[in-house]
């Protein structure tokens, strides 16, 4: 991809938070860009370092956090030099989050309609009349039906999908060019997720958004992603394409997290990831995810893993890949299942 197609570069990104215990290493040296106009995925469990990567972009991280080192360029600027007045310039104007839980990132007090006009003032000076006018637009956008009256009435008469829909409205009033969701479905049941990841799908394609899309399901983004990184234990450990790691995942934890993955169609027993994440305050040494490996070897207790490529787009670090190390299978449940996700056509919509 040519560099004026990039939107956004990160380069050995490395935050700590100061804690009464130690220094918590929960952003390790990582390393991705963002293009025009595709969405990027960053996948991984809770406390991988998904959220703490998206808060050092925005710029909105704890007093105790402290960026190590690395470089955040937005169109160029390394936003890691901005101060707070510059962030204020971006910031819900350039680029745009989609919270986890409506209900917590709405106002209870204020009614809708006030809330997304708020937002349409605030990043593009408009006035009243205009803005309301904007504000119905973005409504009508987003897929709520009767936009007139919703915009009168208050969160609590919206059901959480609405809720998340209005979130999602006042995170496009300023026209941005980069959307982060973060997990903007897991307060959801199933069918309303459907609907709102298809939603966003169906905006970003209309604007020609950027989206990164922040989540530990990596089903949720297998008709979204153009790219996936992976990330464990402050590190991204494999990233590619969305076919690249559903159809040829090279790492033992994106077998992990592929496997886990509920099949509705053989009923088997859900997988589970066996151990616990590492403790960041002392990171380990060598491979992070060796101690819930069963592939691993010796030197993985050792000797942290270099990314080997596996094509232009495809980087794993594993010591799996290495040429003298011994030839091993992804698990058999996942095998099988990608032999049929293969046979059924695919990942992509």
């Amino acid at each position: 991809m040519n560099d004026d197609k990039k939107l956004l570069e990160v380069k050995d990104l490395a935050v700590s938070f100061n804690t009464f215990s130690g220094s918590v290493k929960a952003v390790r040296s990582i390393s991705f860009d963002l293009n025009r106009g595709e969405t990027l995925a960053i996948v991984g469990e809770s406390g991988s370092g998904k959220s703490v990567t998206i808060k050092s972009l925005l710029g909105i991280l704890t007093g105790n956090a402290t960026i190590e080192s690395g470089e955040i360029r937005y169109n160029g600027d390394d936003l890691l030099k901005y101060s707070e007045s510059d962030f204020y310039k971006i910031r819900g104007k350039k680029i745009s989050l989609i919270f986890q839980d409506p209900f917590s990132a709405l106002n209870p007090i204020m009614k809708i309609g006030k809330q997304i006009t708020e937002a349409l003032i605030l990043s593009n000076n408009m006035n009243k009349e205009d803005s309301k006018k904007r504000a119905l637009e973005l409504m009508e956008i987003v897929g709520i039906s009767e936009p007139e009256l919703r915009y009168d009435q208050y969160p609590f008469q919206f059901s959480g999908g609405m809720r998340q829909r209005i979130v999602i409205a006042i995170a496009l009033a300023s026209d941005p060019e980069i959307l982060i969701c973060d997990e903007p479905t897991t307060a959801l049941d199933v069918t309303i997720q459907a609907k709102i990841l298809k939603q966003i799908k169906k905006i970003k394609n209309e604007r020609d958004l950027s989206v990164i899309f922040i989540t530990h399901d990596l089903g949720v983004v297998a008709n979204m992603a153009d790219r996936i990184c992976v990330m464990y234990a402050g590190k991204i450990v494999e990233y590619g394409t969305c076919d690249e790691i559903f159809y040829e995942p090279a790492h033992p934890y994106t077998w992990a997290l592929l496997s886990s993955m509920p099949d509705l169609e053989t009923r088997e027993k859900l997988f589970s990831i066996s151990g616990t994440p590492p403790n960041m305050l002392f990171p380990p040494k060598g491979d992070a995810f060796a101690q819930r490996n069963k592939y691993a070897m010796a030197i993985d207790f050792e000797e942290e893993p270099p990314f080997f490529k596996l094509s232009e787009t495809h980087y794993a670090a594993t010591w799996l890949l290495h040429e003298y190390a011994p030839k091993v299978e992804m698990p058999e449940i996942l095998a099988k299942r990608l032999a049929r996700m293969k046979e059924e056509g695919g990942t992509s919509e």
